[in-house]
């Protein structure tokens, strides 16, 4: 069994700043992984920790140093890709034990029968994504290598249109590269992003893709034309995906509520 804890989103800053004048995003963090610390014994073993994109609100060094102090109490091994509010050299920097030193930051790690691969999709100075030719030759390498293994595939931007018109736009711009080349992966695979603030469940390939919540806010789903342009100050929680001979993904709240009560 593999046990795979997915955050995204963080959008953190240092110590003391708020993002877009509002939120306070390293206390947000901090709820979240306290209510994971909480439910340890309830969830099982991690195995890793993987973070799909803006972990950062700034791309500045101190802001992933802010992230790394706060994350660092969990005590499982950390995983992360770029988002659009990222900084590649600066993220390359911070975890230097992940990346290589040059290149997009894209990353495959084995554990037991589960790959678990992250792509790169950061375009500098633009928020949509997309993956460049080294990092589509990439994926389609593991792929091969990977068979008919089990596979969990991390990316910042959604491979769908979430139906929120102003977060399409900067979503991902080449989805249907992406998804001629999954769709050649026979054995199952599990696709995970972030970046639309909510959870969402697609068809990308065959194949499910599943977008998770941030702990910082929560973009609201409306599919009119003139929907209004922001974020929702509602904090949420984060996603576990579990590999057991099948995939299983539980969304965590960001609070346990009261209870539990008798039937």
């Amino acid at each position: 069994m593999s046990a795979i804890l997915q955050i995204t989103d963080t959008h953190i800053v240092r110590e003391g700043a708020l993002v877009s004048n509002r939120l306070e995003t390293d206390a947000a963090l901090m709820r979240l992984l306290d209510r994971i610390q909480s439910i340890r014994h309830q969830i099982g073993p991690l195995d890793a920790v993987v973070v799909s994109g803006d972990v950062s609100d700034d791309g500045k060094p101190e802001s992933y140093a802010r992230f790394k102090a706060l994350i660092a109490p969990l005590d499982v091994p950390l995983l992360v890709i770029p988002g659009n509010h990222d900084a590649r050299e600066p993220m390359r920097v911070a975890f230097p034990e992940q990346f290589a030193p040059k290149g997009p930051l894209n990353w495959v790690r084995h554990m037991g029968a589960l790959t678990v691969i992250g792509l790169d999709t950061l375009v500098e100075g633009s928020s949509t994504g997309t993956l460049d030719a080294t990092s589509l030759a990439f994926l389609e390498a593991e792929l091969v290598k990977a068979a008919n293994a089990p596979i969990l595939l991390a990316l910042h931007h959604p491979p769908f249109l979430s139906g929120m018109g102003f977060m399409d736009e900067i979503g991902l711009a080449n989805r249907d590269a992406f998804c001629d080349l999954v769709s050649n992966h026979i054995g199952p695979m599990r696709i995970i992003c972030g970046h639309i603030h909510t959870m969402m469940v697609a068809d990308v390939g065959g194949h499910i893709a599943i977008s998770a919540p941030s702990p910082c806010s929560t973009i609201a789903f409306d599919q009119r034309p003139d929907a209004p342009v922001g974020f929702m100050a509602l904090e949420d929680g984060c996603l576990l995906h579990k590999w057991d001979a099948g995939f299983q993904t539980i969304r965590i709240g960001p609070d346990a509520g009261p209870g539990p009560f008798p039937f």
